[in-house]
């Protein structure tokens, strides 16, 4: 019989350690949600809990002139909500900022 040695490999179903050091451990989804006429809201779900989420709202509504705040949902858990479609810009925000690999970035919407 052979030695097992390859028992320490990691497992693909075992939940994953955030190893991005305060960047987004998943995806991170940026969408538009269309309110009543032209009116619309940006959502961003998916970022890391260990960032400060209201330094962050707080420096997006200078930097954009828009408003926001932070939304607590059982499922998703916090969400950011921006006036406006704002998914370019947050986009290009998160990745200089370096919060959010490229890569990890999703935007949906019309």
């Amino acid at each position: 019989m052979t030695d097992l040695v390859n028992l320490t490999t990691r497992d693909p179903f075992a939940d994953e350690e955030d190893t991005l050091a305060g960047k987004a451990a998943g995806n991170v989804h940026i969408r538009v949600q269309q309110r009543n006429g032209r009116k619309s809201i940006t959502t961003v779900q998916g970022l890391n809990s260990d960032l400060d989420l209201k330094a962050i709202v707080k420096e997006i509504k200078k930097k954009f002139c828009c408003n926001g705040s932070i939304v607590e949902d059982k499922e998703l858990g916090e969400i950011l909500q921006l006036q406006g479609d704002q998914r370019e810009s947050i986009k290009k925000f998160f990745i200089e900022e370096g919060l959010v690999d490229k890569d990890s970035l999703k935007i949906h919407g019309f």
